[in-house]
């Protein structure tokens, strides 16, 4: 494979295209927005209906299981009471999703491919002139 699991891992990390390692996930100034393919080489980031539930949970399970879930415990065990608690729950669950959107399209991507390289189109190309030799 010319794209190793390696990379599309540090890729994934580093918010990068997975195929190409192009910064072509987002277009400038749109937090919010994706970009239906890569301008470097052609990779298709949004893969058809449901895709958008990858980043979903991810962004929810991060939420949850890193903010939301301590506080809950920080207040049950007295830290602060739960008026405090339930603000902190309030802003994190707003705050954090937001925070997140990007990073949570590039894990996703990045969990995407490292299951299925073979989908990645310089891995194609690879597998395609492997067996025509």
């Amino acid at each position: 494979m010319q794209v190793t699991r390696r990379q599309i891992i540090a890729r994934g990390l580093a918010g990068h295209c997975p195929n190409c390692g192009g910064h072509t996930l987002f277009p400038p100034g749109a937090h919010f927005t994706i970009n239906e393919q890569c301008a470097n080489c052609g990779l298709k980031f949004n893969r058809g209906e449901g895709f958008f539930l990858g980043p979903f949970v991810i962004n929810y399970t991060v939420t949850v299981v890193g903010f939301i879930i301590p506080v809950v415990l920080l207040s049950l065990h007295g830290v602060f009471g739960t008026p405090v608690a339930l603000v902190l729950a309030g802003c994190g669950a707003v705050l954090i999703p937001i925070l997140l959107y990007r990073r949570s399209w590039s894990w996703w991507l990045m969990t995407y491919f490292y299951f299925l390289p073979q989908k990645l189109p310089g891995n194609v190309d690879a597998e395609h002139e492997g067996a025509e030799e």
